[in-house]
């Protein structure tokens, strides 16, 4: 008897599974049949939860999935993995591709599928390129990158220097400060370059 094998993950353990496995489940995944990655990204090859689902499958099962990028992002790995699916004698479902179900097992399905990968990995490779050309640009126009705030100030650190050029000890003056010494002393240089 066949079985349907499902398939969540999501890239960081922030982000939430609930709506995958709410589609999965009414797709008619048992609960038992389902397996979750949580913060796996989906560029790894080897992800612990989608590797004990693909041993779950044998002949005549499908592994259900409800968006193709949380197969992989390569239109190559997507399509050889369809195809050692196919090998294996089980399928592929993915519940949101182009607005509907699509079956690998079947010649549409597997069109769909085949062109919808490749739309996948350029929409991928577009957003990356988008990404890279704001960070490009905000840093050419000398605006902040985000990242961690400094807690530190530039004024604080010098007080600290002229503390330290008074006699006290820079150890101490950087564990008042909430800093290794090694970070205060990169810090002063840096003020007074």
């Amino acid at each position: 008897m066949s079985k349907l094998i499902g398939y969540a993950r999501v890239s960081t353990r922030d982000q939430s599974t609930d709506r995958q496995e709410a589609d999965l489940l009414a797709a008619g995944v048992r609960r038992d049949g389902l397996y979750v990655d949580r913060g796996v990204s989906g560029a790894r090859a080897s992800r612990p939860a989608f590797d004990k689902a693909l041993d779950a499958l044998i002949e005549g099962d499908s592994l259900v999935i409800t968006t193709l990028d949380r197969l992989g992002r390569s239109t190559y790995n997507m399509l050889s993995f369809a195809h050692q699916l196919r090998d294996r004698g089980a399928g592929l479902r993915v519940l949101n591709l182009g607005g509907g179900d699509v079956d690998t097992a079947t010649p549409l399905g597997s069109m769909l599928f085949t062109v919808m990968a490749a739309l996948a990995q350029m929409e991928h490779e577009i957003k990356r390129e988008r990404i890279t050309d704001s960070i490009k640009k905000r840093r050419d126009a000398g605006l902040n990158l985000g990242g961690r705030p400094r807690r530190i100030t530039d004024s604080q650190i010098s007080n600290a220097v002229r503390l330290v050029d008074s006699g006290e000890p820079a150890a101490q003056v950087a564990r008042d400060l909430g800093m290794s010494r090694a970070t205060f002393y990169r810090r002063a240089r840096a003020i007074t370059d």
